[in-house]
């Protein structure tokens, strides 16, 4: 059996005496990594000055490498705050009124690129499958290639791909498009986001569609799939039922005596619709008086990219606007909003999530929304709680029997809190287990192995005259 090699940005490196990353990704990555044997390849986390060209650290943890290379200030500057983070982020999120284009992080971007694959290459043998991870290596492919690499290469987008008129107004929306052409297996979250792919490559007359999901451009031929990602749904089942014994879960719980929970937890992002979200809970409280005083709203939402002055702002407006509504609208034995800025362990997590009533998952535009899995995942099956999803999260494709909401429609998500709160356990026990029906058969497990197995088929570089015949 061939190596996989993993190539992702950051890389969750196991610490002695510490269990391995509990997220799902981690957790699926790593054992295919296990059950093949390979390398998972990424940027350390650590910076340097421009003086000593940073090279190569390896950490061996049974059949897996983990092999880490530190990045200098300017790198991480130009390549990760710079192009991945202020133009493919936003861009890719619709938000094209946010991104900033610099030519020099443009060229950072495809510098560390180019470092990477240099790093890389010596580490490759013939037969070894590459798989990378998301937006900040769209190009690896592409540098691999001209250093004459003919390996099978996937590449998985984690995040949204927007249609062709968001995707053009970027100005070099043409060598993303070309990156993605050296894969051999592009895979997207959705059958939406493959389409506007497929889109973007037929209105600019620069792809070919052939059969069985495979495409000519740019003088290559390769593979496109949709493989919505999932978690690992039976452990994290299990996390929630044991969790009900954690001290701080139990804590929690008391604290709610007599009160309904509903729940959101995100990452600090302008995608994740926070500020809009808090609006809806407050025109909820306002125009349902009887629940003053009987429901709580717990937001988690750790600090994310802090040193970046937009994030950084972003997190002072959410705390003025948790503060202001919990100043007009609380009682001395009621505080409507709890606002967490501190990361939660994920078992924990599991357990508040099994507390709550409500889980409510409303970004402004999601690739997937992992959280939304979790939430279904951790309920008590004889009182589940009702998951509220915006229609703009990946998830939505999969989890039909959420109350889908749009979150720009600030009443439309107050009165589905209503609805949620005031649901039959009957209603509420037929729309979970749907969702949980699907969730155990659709895990990360299931994800990792079809896109393998799919990258596995595809033929390599230089092999493609079956696909013409």
């Amino acid at each position: 059996m061939s190596r996989l090699i993993v190539v992702s940005n950051r890389v969750p490196v196991p610490e002695k005496g510490k269990a391995a990353p509990a997220g799902g990704l981690a957790v699926a990555l790593q054992a295919a990594l296990k059950e093949r044997g390979g390398i998972w390849m990424g940027w350390s986390g650590k910076s340097s000055g421009e003086e000593e060209t940073p090279q190569i650290k390896t950490i061996i943890d049974g059949k897996i490498t983990y092999a880490l290379t530190d990045l200098t200030d300017r790198d991480v500057e130009e390549y990760y705050h710079g192009f991945a983070n202020r133009v493919l982020w936003p861009t890719f999120h619709y938000r094209i009124d946010l991104a900033e284009y610099g030519r020099k992080e443009m060229s950072g971007y495809f510098r560390v690129n180019r470092f990477f694959a240099q790093r890389l290459a010596p580490l490759l043998k013939p037969d070894d499958v590459i798989w990378v991870q998301d937006y900040h290596l769209i190009p690896l492919a592409s540098e691999l290639r001209k250093m004459g690499i003919k390996n099978r290469i996937g590449f998985f987008l984690h995040i949204p791909l927007p249609p062709a008129d968001v995707l053009l107004a970027m100005p070099v929306y043409d060598q993303i498009i070309e990156g993605l052409a050296q894969y051999d297996l592009v895979g997207f979250q959705t059958d939406y986001d493959l389409a506007n792919f497929v889109g973007a490559l037929v209105r600019e007359g620069i792809g070919e569609t052939l059969e069985d999901g495979y495409f000519k451009s740019h003088n290559r031929i390769f593979k496109t799939g949709a493989y919505p990602i999932s978690i690992e749904t039976a452990a994290f089942a299990a996390y929630a039922k044991r969790a009900v014994n954690n001290a701080m879960v139990k804590k929690a719980a008391s604290s709610i005596i007599g009160h309904d929970l509903v729940i959101g937890v995100d990452r600090l992002d302008y995608s994740k619709g926070i500020p809009q979200r808090l609006d809806a809970y407050e025109r909820f409280i306002l125009a349902n008086p009887a629940y003053q005083g009987n429901v709580s709203y717990l937001q988690v939402t750790p600090k994310s990219r802090s040193e970046v002055p937009e994030y950084e702002a972003m997190q002072r407006q959410l705390a003025e606007q948790a503060g202001r509504v919990n100043g007009e609208l609380g009682t001395v034995d009621w505080v409507p909003i709890r606002y967490m800025t501190r990361s939660v362990a994920r078992p924990i997590l599991a357990g508040l999530y099994r507390l709550a009533k409500v889980g409510l998952v409303t970004p402004m535009r999601d690739g997937m929304n992992l959280v939304a899995k979790e939430y279904i995942a951790a309920q008590d099956p004889d009182d589940p709680g009702v998951l509220i999803l915006s229609r703009f999260a990946g998830a939505a494709r999969e989890l039909k029997s959420a109350l889908l909401v749009n979150p720009y429609d600030t009443e439309g998500v107050a009165n589905a809190i209503a609805r949620a709160l005031s649901m039959p356990l009957e209603e509420r026990k037929e729309r979970w287990q749907k969702m949980m029906d699907h969730l155990l058969v659709h895990d990360v497990t299931e994800w990792c192995n079809n896109f393998m197995d799919d990258l596995t088929h595809v033929p390599q570089e230089g092999d493609h005259a079956a696909l013409l015949t």
